[in-house]
């Protein structure tokens, strides 16, 4: 076999093995005295290449989950492998390691750092990698270029609108080259005209890019840009 047929049967392999699986998640918190179950017994496979849209009340566990595909927190039982891992063998500094490589994430209110302008906003994940400072300039560029902002590099974020914050900061997320993108409310704080641009970009990531993308998302509108929505209610999935 060559290595380009290779090469064709592991691409083939991760169309069809799931990038994403939960098989009889558990998760819980304390409050005082009382077990809060925010995720119950939830199941979940996505394939590479799909954008998920997770929909659901206030409560209803879907950051709590996206928290979990993402390597933030853990769940109390049940199996989770994301892009072929395992998470609960890592040390704290195995899943930074393993996160930054794998996983760009995307937060309602973009947690730039306001003395850094978009181009260190973007370089920062590079941090981890070996990279010469050069070669982490060119890759931060090239993913605001991608994010449709190459001429706003110089800018900080005070000077940026609301819809152009967030697109500096899907270009940190995607920067390293992830196979999957997390979004939390990704258009929560923006006005409509923002919100179908940014929406449009995470379509984009997804179909021209092939980029796994998991939304969570209250607004029924957001969630048509997905290809797959899954509605969770009182920590289950209803649809």
């Amino acid at each position: 076999m060559t290595e380009q047929e290779k090469a064709q049967e592991r691409q083939e392999g991760e169309r069809t093995e799931p990038i994403i699986e939960a098989r009889n998640i558990i998760k819980s918190y304390r409050r005082g005295d009382e077990r809060l179950v925010v995720l119950d017994n939830v199941s979940l496979a996505l394939k590479s290449g799909e954008f998920l849209a997770l929909m659901g009340p206030s409560g209803s566990g879907k950051s709590t989950l996206l928290n979990l595909i993402a390597a933030i927190d853990q769940p109390d039982s049940g199996v989770l492998t994301v892009a072929g891992q395992r998470f609960a063998a890592l040390s704290e500094r195995e899943l930074a390691r393993w996160r930054v490589r794998n996983v760009g994430i995307v937060f309602q209110f973009y947690n730039l750092i306001q003395v850094l302008n978009a181009e260190e906003n973007v370089a920062l994940p590079l941090a981890l990698f070996s990279l010469e400072r050069k070669e982490r300039r060119e890759r931060a560029r090239f993913a605001l270029e991608v994010v449709g902002l190459s001429h706003r590099i110089c800018h900080f974020p005070k000077q940026l609108s609301g819809g152009e914050q967030q697109r500096v900061a899907i270009a940190r997320a995607i920067v390293t080259d992830p196979r999957i993108i997390v979004a939390d409310e990704p258009t929560g704080d923006l006005d409509r005209h923002s919100a179908a641009e940014v929406l449009g970009l995470l379509k984009s990531l997804n179909g021209d890019y092939h980029k796994t993308i998991v939304m969570v998302t209250h607004d029924p509108h957001a969630a048509e840009y997905a290809s797959r929505i899954v509605h969770l209610d009182k920590g289950e999935i209803s649809g």
